[in-house]
């Protein structure tokens, strides 16, 4: 099929009556080395906001299940060193933070004896298990 140049002389002499020069010029004919440099740092800065985006929304396989990446922790400060017994206890989470057992074992082990606590002390495992 052959072009007909008048009929695209006709849409074009319309289309600039219409929406002005701007509208059939060749995107080519104002594009410089300013605006092609500006244009690669626009699409780094994309790629840079996807890549993030990206690592938010991974998910991983985690015990059978599929949990965003971003809410794993490397190391989990649920599970008690002395007693090892996982806790859901929101009170565990400060006698953890603070001196590195649940509420359990600071009352077993710790009240009352905290400064040989901090200094070091921990129950022998013999201890742990009466």
């Amino acid at each position: 099929m052959e072009k007909d140049w008048d009929y695209i002389a006709r849409l074009e002499k319309a289309i600039k009556a219409k929406y002005g020069e701007d509208a059939i010029l060749n995107p080519k004919s104002n594009w410089t080395e300013e605006k092609e440099q500006e244009y690669i740092e626009q699409l780094k800065e994309i790629a840079k906001k996807e890549t993030i985006r990206k690592e938010q929304t991974d998910k991983v396989e985690k015990d059978g299940f599929f949990i965003a990446k971003n809410l794993i922790t490397k190391k989990s400060k649920r599970i008690c060193p002395i007693c090892d017994i996982y806790s859901f206890k929101a009170n565990d989470d400060l006698y953890v933070n603070k001196y590195g057992c649940c509420f359990k074992c600071y009352i077993q082990w710790i009240e009352g004896r905290e400064e040989r606590w901090l200094e070091g002390w921990r129950p022998s495992n013999e201890s742990k298990k009466k």
